[in-house]
């Protein structure tokens, strides 16, 4: 009996949302019990899925909570380029 584990953060994909949706919980579940009969010929009566929705404070990304790490990328990704000294 197979158990699937799918970690996500909890922003949800749409505006303002905390969290998946039902519906994008049910396609994550259908599409994992798919893939093991598809690799394993495991049938999805014998897989479970579980989905683990991570707050965004509860992780870090490059030695940062991950909110900080998200602002400083954005930092450096926008910052202007200054033109080479001749």
């Amino acid at each position: 009996m197979p158990i699937v584990t799918i970690q996500v953060t909890r922003e949800g994909t749409l505006s303002g949302s905390q969290s998946l949706t039902a519906t994008e919980k049910a396609a994550l579940i259908k599409g994992a019990s798919q893939l093991l009969l598809d690799v394993l010929n495991k049938p999805p009566e014998a897989t479970f899925v579980v989905i683990d929705e991570i707050d965004p404070s509860n992780w870090g990304w490059g030695g940062l909570p991950v909110l900080e790490y998200r602002k400083k990328l954005a930092s450096e990704h926008w910052q202007p380029h200054e033109e080479p000294e001749r």
